[in-house]
């Protein structure tokens, strides 16, 4: 069974399931690498480039979060989150084979960064991301399919 993921603007009214999501999704990561993990650290980062958060829903139920900044020759993945039911079923991994395949036909790279502990790291380098940065607590990666010049 093929499931059909929809994305909506996130509103302000989203942000107890955000809220909800962001510790259920980031937590254990961000315990183990030492950053804070107050309601207030959260909401600061559900706040950042809220303009640019959508709500991934599937069957009309909200499963997560995608965050990206669209720039002229770059696609920024801020965040990318799906609810632990909905982990594993390859969710994460079409998301991000459509965004790689938007960025391939407009010859765009995609840059994110992710949390050393974090185990999506995995994913990124699975589907053709490259370590190409980092800071003392993540990896800065690149999908570079076209060199730009």
């Amino acid at each position: 069974m093929i499931l059909e993921i929809k994305y909506r603007p996130a509103l302000k009214s989203d942000l107890e399931f955000l809220l909800d999501l962001r510790i259920q999704t980031m937590n254990a990561h961000l315990i183990a690498s030492s950053l804070p993990v107050s309601d207030e650290a959260h909401l600061q980062r559900i706040n950042y480039q809220f303009e640019h958060a959508l709500i991934i829903e599937i069957d009309k139920r909200a499963i997560g979060l995608l965050k990206i900044v669209r720039q002229a020759d770059n696609i920024e993945l801020i965040q990318i989150q799906i609810a632990a039911p909905y982990q594993g079923k390859g969710i994460g991994r079409r998301i991000l084979s459509d965004l790689i395949e938007e960025a391939i036909e407009l010859e765009k790279t995609i840059t994110l960064s992710v949390l050393k502990t974090n185990k999506a790291k995995n994913l990124y380098s699975n589907v053709g991301f490259n370590i190409v940065g980092e800071t003392d607590d993540s990896y800065l990666m690149l999908f570079e399919k076209y060199r730009p010049s």
